[in-house]
């Protein structure tokens, strides 16, 4: 049970990192949580469209509307047509999210590094293993 309260305690404080980001921002945490999506999207090569958006954050397609167009009148994400399909919107995050972030995160991301630097290649093995164990269970929850 340690393992799942620290687990638990490391979520609370990336949430509340996470809400003083948005709140520094005028963002709502769901459009931080889109822009995660989207940024997580871009790094893995997979497509992001609205739909995708709406199911991994579990909004309803007016919802997707109204948070892409918030977040695309603050210059945070756009909007594009596949070009080989035009009904099909694909969804981007622009350079100002980026910067925004890194802003604010970097130095969250470089303490993250510099303390898995601590650790052995077979250590983080093992690291990475239980955090996607516990990402797949909560999922299932």
């Amino acid at each position: 049970m340690r393992l799942v309260h620290l687990l638990r305690a490391v979520t609370v404080e990336f949430d509340l990192r996470g809400a003083e980001f948005a709140a520094r921002n005028g963002l709502h945490p769901t459009d931080l949580r889109a822009l995660i999506f989207l940024m997580d999207a871009g790094r893995a090569g997979t497509v992001a469209t609205p739909g995708r958006l709406g199911a991994a954050l579990r909004l309803n397609s007016a919802g997707v509307t109204a948070l892409l167009d918030r977040l695309e009148r603050l210059g945070l994400v756009s909007r594009t047509r596949d070009r080989a399909d035009r009904r099909r919107v694909l969804l981007s995050v622009e350079e100002r999210a980026e910067e925004l972030g890194w802003s604010f995160f970097g130095p969250l991301i470089g303490g993250l590094v510099d303390a898995a630097a601590e650790f052995t290649p077979a250590e983080l093995e093992t690291v990475e293993r239980y955090l996607t164990a516990a990402r797949e269970a909560a999922a299932r929850h």
